[in-house]
């Protein structure tokens, strides 16, 4: 049975957001096509008329979810042009990115994956970095270019270090005190 345009490309948007969510929590080994597609509630069959492969469907996940990071931060900037690095901090370095995998940072869950892999998604999770370090160049300090790239790399490592940290822990207290360092020394007018 044939469905429609919009039916069909309602299910690839369906695959994309599942296999977005499982990928963050397990990586891209660790969960199947079949696993993706039950949890789409579409068959395994049907996976094949939308994706060539599991390959070609994460690395239109990473596409997917790498622009909305983007997105996102360039939202919370915008809210905030007085403290936009505060702002961006804020929502980064929080016990939410912590908890939900799943629901946040591709970069802060696919990483170590990633940079064990050659090939698109290694590029385009590269391009998407490069982003952030330019985004992040236009808000930290800094009197030359320079050095205010300098100090968004940083920044970046430090950001996502802390997150990365914080996960790998299971001691509540030490994953908070790499959380709440971290912020402080980026934004020392912090109230954490």
């Amino acid at each position: 049975m044939r469905v429609s345009r919009e039916k069909f490309a309602e299910n690839r948007e369906r695959i994309l957001s599942v296999a977005g969510v499982l990928f963050r929590e397990n990586g891209f080994d660790g969960v199947g096509v079949a696993d993706i597609m039950k949890a789409a509630g579409l068959t395994h069959g049907g996976f094949y008329g939308h994706f060539d492969s599991k390959d070609d469907l994460a690395l239109e996940v990473s596409r997917k979810l790498i622009d909305r990071v983007e997105e996102r931060w360039k939202e919370h900037i915008a809210e905030s042009p007085d403290r936009p690095l505060a702002a961006l901090l804020d929502h980064y370095i929080h016990w939410r990115t912590v908890d939900d995998p799943g629901g946040s940072c591709v970069f802060a869950t696919l990483i170590q994956e990633v940079s064990r892999s050659r090939g698109a998604v290694r590029a385009v999770f590269s391009d998407g970095l490069s982003v952030l370090v330019e985004t992040l160049a236009d808000i930290v300090p800094g009197e030359t270019e320079e050095e205010r790239r300098a100090n968004a790399t940083t920044t970046l490592s430090s950001m996502m270090g802390a997150v990365i940290l914080a996960r790998a822990v299971e001691d509540r207290a030490l994953a908070e005190q790499f959380l709440v360092t971290m912020r402080r020394q980026l934004d020392p007018d912090s109230q954490t």
